[in-house]
């Protein structure tokens, strides 16, 4: 849908839910807070490295693709796969508001474990996942075989970071951080304040990463955004999950859904 505040940006919508806002003019401009602290992290990790350095990046979800334009303006040249099933709201993206020519981005209509699937071994510096089915995250994106499979992929010192929704006492995102914890070093967890003492349903990030991220970098940069994180790392981050098992595919649920308006 055309945003009518600013002329040739648009809002990806599924009934109530905004996905996406792009305006493809200013790739640099996020407007969602989740999504400026997904960039954030990485400016604080895998962008950090020398820019010579071509990185890899895959994300399982699209929708009107902010961030993988960010990206590729912020880092020319990096190679970026993301994985869209929804043929037509790619078409419709394309049609309205196209990527840049030569952006290095490739689409691919499959879902996100299929597009895991078909990866090569350690091909990775990125893995974001920020797929949701209306307005919950599909259970299959959080079980153990998907970490597994997410774990198989990445590289070096990569990062693979999780967008999700839920609240408190997070039973269910306890369960992916738990997933998250067991298979990376340093596990670093962030939402807003409000969302963390339990007052509202809202957006979690979990970051998984070998190398240590700029945890005081990121808190620092956050705190200077409209809507700043709380963050976890270290030993509170990985006690977090409070000894919750992870999913498995044959017992996958999708997150929890928010509870009327407000949230």
């Amino acid at each position: 849908m055309p945003d009518r505040d600013t002329p040739g940006a648009f809002w990806v919508r599924f009934g109530p839910t905004s996905q996406s806002w792009v305006d493809p003019s200013r790739p640099d401009f996020l407007a969602f807070e989740y999504v400026q602290h997904i960039a954030m992290v990485m400016d604080h990790t895998v962008l950090s490295a020398p820019d010579e350095t071509r990185l890899r990046v895959v994300h399982i979800g699209g929708a009107g693709m902010s961030l993988p334009r960010w990206v590729a303006w912020r880092r020319p040249g990096t190679a970026q796969i993301v994985c869209e099933p929804d043929k037509e709201l790619t078409a419709e993206v394309r049609r309205k508001i196209p990527l840049p020519s030569r952006s290095g981005i490739k689409v691919r209509d499959v879902d996100g474990r299929a597009g895991l699937a078909a990866m090569p071994e350690q091909w990775a510096d990125v893995v974001i996942v920020d797929a949701f089915d209306g307005a919950t995250v599909p259970g299959e994106l959080a079980t153990e075989e998907a970490l597994d499979e997410l774990r198989r992929i990445v590289r070096g010192s990569a990062v693979v970071a999780f967008n999700v929704t839920d609240r408190a006492p997070f039973a269910w995102s306890k369960r992916l951080a738990g997933g998250v914890a067991a298979r990376w070093r340093n596990v670093l967890i962030g939402m807003e304040p409000v969302v963390a003492k339990g007052k509202r349903f809202g957006n979690l990030l979990l970051i998984g990463s070998d190398t240590r991220p700029d945890v005081a970098g990121i808190e620092r940069e956050s705190a200077r955004l409209t809507v700043g994180y709380r963050w976890m790392s270290g030993r509170e981050s990985r006690s977090w999950p409070g000894g919750a098992t992870p999913m498995r595919d044959d017992a996958a649920e999708a997150s929890p859904g928010p509870l009327g308006r407000g949230w």
